[in-house]
């Protein structure tokens, strides 16, 4: 039986893994898809410079969390070192936290009332959760 869970556990971070994979590519091409270059070069230099660097380092963040996660998912699972209890505990406190802003630092009038964005912001919101939770239940063992 504990096999199995941890066979479960496993594969559950592998998803999350790709998932994590997946964001941090898609957020290399979020200013073409959004339309944001004509905003991005409203702004001031040095708020558009660090907005550029600090979705670099986000997008760089997720792609170490999800090969991370992706190569070292079996041992995370077994707990094979302390070490992998407290990365799985960071990187889910991460997404948890990227959950509670979903709702605290972004205005309502970016998706209420339309409906592709509110499918996006709930799609977000319960992934970025869930994925908390395979963390947590790795970090819990």
């Amino acid at each position: 039986m504990k096999t199995m869970l941890l066979q479960h556990l496993e594969t559950l971070l592998q998803i999350v893994a790709c998932g994590q994979l997946f964001i941090a590519t898609l957020n290399l091409f979020l200013e073409r898809i959004l339309g944001w270059k004509p905003a991005l070069d409203a702004m001031p230099l040095l708020v558009r410079e660090v907005f550029k660097i600090h979705s670099w380092f986000i997008t760089l963040t997720c792609g170490i969390f999800g090969v991370l996660t992706f190569r070292f998912a079996g041992a995370i699972a077994r707990h094979e070192h302390p070490m992998l209890a407290w990365f799985a505990a960071a990187v889910g406190f991460f997404w948890a936290l990227r959950c509670v802003m979903q709702w605290t630092h972004y205005s309502q009038s970016h998706w209420k009332g339309i409906l592709r964005e509110t499918i996006i912001h709930w799609t977000l919101f319960i992934g970025y959760g869930l994925w908390a939770s395979v963390y947590f239940f790795a970090a819990l063992g």
